[in-house]
């Protein structure tokens, strides 16, 4: 069921191989994994190891420890949280279709309200950083690069917005997308291309602007869910 581990984390590997097998179905919610002690000989590794690999499941939502009883798999979809998004994003080396089309949904509704937040609460320093990110985001022409300097422009907005839920969110989010910036780089130019947009909400936002800061942030977000979202069911259409 399980494959020898060899790499230097071995509680790593562990966690990596049993997370792909929840995640991909393979083991159900609800059902008990084998004890500590085997699972050490099915993975060749020590009982720290798999004792701390589980530790790392439990923290991720992925299965249920408890004292003296076996560890079960949990129901991921109802039971972890928004850390679990890179996982979920590419598996095996694959990006997941529907969970990159997931994370731009949820980014293109938060956004707005982000902005609006923004907007209310803008200090004028941190007005004047929220300009230079624009101007850092217009001094390139590479696209891998202009979505670093667009996550930084967005580093700022949440920053201003004050929101400890929505910084939690943007961080998961950030770390399932950074994955793939190089794979979406060509489509993502409709969006991070657009230095005048960025440049217009920046204002709204430091004039504070909620509707409009909404409204531009909106549009910005849409112009990449569109591309992206266009080229996903191309893909989808490729792989019925």
């Amino acid at each position: 069921m399980f494959q020898p581990v060899a790499r230097t984390s071995a509680s790593g590997a562990v966690f990596d191989q049993i997370s792909v097998k929840v995640l991909a179905g393979e083991l159900a919610a609800g059902e008990a994994l084998p004890s500590e002690r085997k699972l050490a000989e099915a993975f060749g590794v020590s009982r720290p190891a798999v004792r701390e690999a589980m530790q790392k499941l439990a923290q991720a939502g992925l299965v249920e420890v408890r004292q003296g009883e076996s560890t079960s798999v949990r129901d991921f979809r109802r039971q972890a949280g928004p850390e679990l998004l890179p996982q979920l994003l590419v598996r095996g080396g694959i990006p997941d279709l529907s969970v990159v089309r997931s994370v731009l949904e949820a980014r293109e509704l938060m956004g707005p309200q982000i902005a609006a937040l923004a907007a209310r609460r803008v200090s004028p320093e941190h007005g004047i950083e929220l300009h230079a990110a624009v101007d850092h985001l217009a001094a390139t022409n590479d696209p891998v690069e202009q979505q670093n300097r667009a996550l930084a422009f967005w580093e700022f907005v949440v920053d201003d917005a004050d929101s400890i839920a929505f910084r939690l969110i943007f961080n998961s989010l950030r770390t399932a997308y950074e994955p793939a910036m190089t794979a979406l780089a060509a489509v993502m130019v409709a969006e991070v291309g657009q230095t005048d947009l960025y440049r217009k909400l920046a204002t709204a936002i430091t004039s504070h602007d909620e509707l409009t800061s909404a409204a531009l942030a909106g549009e910005l977000l849409r112009s990449g869910t569109t591309t992206i979202g266009e080229a996903l069911t191309f893909l989808e259409g490729l792989n019925p």
